[in-house]
């Protein structure tokens, strides 16, 4: 593997871990708004997030290179509101995306056949991603004058929780 692609992965990686920062930031919020259940789905998107970055971090480990590790930015840790937060976690999903695409680019130009099937999973984890935040922030849009449904979307989040398969 060239060096251009082991530092995007590298890249990558860091990333993965600030958009975990990202997630509990968000959950801080939600649990400063007392919403407890929106807040522990942004905590279980942390966790699967630091995920994704572990998936790349063993990935560089098993083909002999090194992970590296930087500083990261601080995230927004206010919203106007939960629907705000989601459309924020949307957009910071389709940046994901770009990234993630932009890895596959650098793997078909090098002919990096097992970075390329390496970096399918994380295409296919996009897309469940980006759809996941639109049929939210769509419901959210949806009940927006209906408390009750508000609170029953906020109950239903609070059962959410994260299995990691194996790496």
């Amino acid at each position: 593997m060239n060096e251009t692609l082991s530092k995007a992965l590298n890249d990558q990686l860091n990333y993965e871990l600030y958009s975990a920062h990202v997630y509990l930031a968000v959950a801080a919020y939600c649990s400063g708004e007392s919403l407890d259940g929106f807040a522990n789905f942004f905590m279980v998107q942390a966790e699967e997030e630091k995920f994704h970055a572990m998936k790349i971090y063993k990935y560089l480990n098993d083909r002999g290179l090194r992970a590296t590790l930087s500083g990261m930015d601080t995230p927004i840790n206010e919203y106007s509101s939960v629907l705000d937060a989601y459309e924020h976690a949307y957009k910071h999903e389709q940046e994901v995306t770009r990234r993630i695409y932009h890895l596959s680019d650098l793997a078909l130009n090098d002919r990096e056949h097992a970075t390329i099937q390496f970096l399918k999973w994380f295409i296919d984890e996009q897309v469940e991603e980006e759809s996941m935040f639109d049929t939210i922030i769509n419901k959210l849009k949806r009940i927006e004058k209906d408390s009750n449904a508000f609170f029953m979307m906020d109950a239903e989040f609070a059962t959410r929780t994260f299995t990691p398969p194996a790496l």
